[in-house]
């Protein structure tokens, strides 16, 4: 199944049309969680299962995630990530500093 043009602006290191639907998931709901639209996260939410938007949340990628964006999403689906994965997950620019 081909991914719609209107992704293309949250999945920008790609083009839309060489992503695999199933092969891309983690990368393809990461981008969307993160730095999608409204319109953007209906698509991923008729797309894929919560059990898959949830495990990509669980295991998150490293360096990919704004701070904000990833604990909304936690909030909303009652999750919790170890603070260890948490901070592995974060984009972050500039030097980490120890809290």
């Amino acid at each position: 199944m081909a991914l719609p043009n209107f992704l293309q602006s949250v999945l920008w290191s790609y083009d839309v049309s060489v992503l695999d639907i199933n092969r891309d998931q983690k990368y393809i709901i990461t981008q969307i969680l993160n730095h999608g639209t409204w319109k953007q996260v209906q698509w991923l939410l008729k797309t894929y299962p919560l059990s898959d938007m949830k495990k990509a949340l669980m295991n998150p990628a490293k360096g990919r995630w704004f701070e904000d964006a990833l604990n909304y999403w936690l909030i909303l689906l009652n999750l919790k990530l170890s603070q260890n994965k948490k901070d592995k997950a974060l984009f972050v620019l500039g030097p980490k500093v120890k809290k």
